[in-house]
């Protein structure tokens, strides 16, 4: 049973992102981003409160700008998901989630080391060039589940 509830434009957007942020890292790189995705859009807590869906949570505006950088940005986020990409999304959504991204909430690229912590969240761990970063249990069970 999937996570999340999703749709066959749901698999595409996802797939886009991915590929987006993640394209260098190789196709693990790209599922633990899409890991990062269906977590936020799984709990229900901190900055995540009521997204519902992968558009919900691709979409987000926080402090006035996309929460995933490629969105504004544009690059390689609009252009059309291919078959790969896909494939690795839907695997995301039924049910694959890996350490270092398996509860995190939260990735990025620094230019140096990962920091311990980001916006107050303990680093889970690093995949070649993202550091990600999940919440501590008593401020967001729900991506526990």
């Amino acid at each position: 049973m999937p996570r999340v509830k999703y749709t066959d434009s749901d698999v595409a957007l996802m797939a886009r992102m991915m590929r987006a942020e993640a394209v260098s890292e190789g196709k693990q790189g790209m599922l633990y981003v899409g890991n990062v995705i269906v977590n936020r859009t799984a709990s229900d807590c901190l900055d995540f409160k009521d997204l519902r869906t992968i558009s919900d949570v691709i979409y987000q505006v926080q402090g006035g700008n996309y929460s995933f950088e490629a969105v504004q940005k544009g690059n390689l986020f609009y252009n059309r998901a291919r078959s790969a990409e896909k494939r690795l999304a839907e695997k995301n959504l039924k049910f694959w989630r890996q350490f270092p991204a398996k509860y995190s909430l939260w990735y990025f690229n620094p230019s140096g080391a990962c920091p311990p912590t980001w916006f107050g969240q303990p680093f889970a761990g690093q995949y070649k060039n993202h550091c990600y970063y999940e919440p501590q249990a008593n401020t967001c069970a729900s991506v526990y589940r």
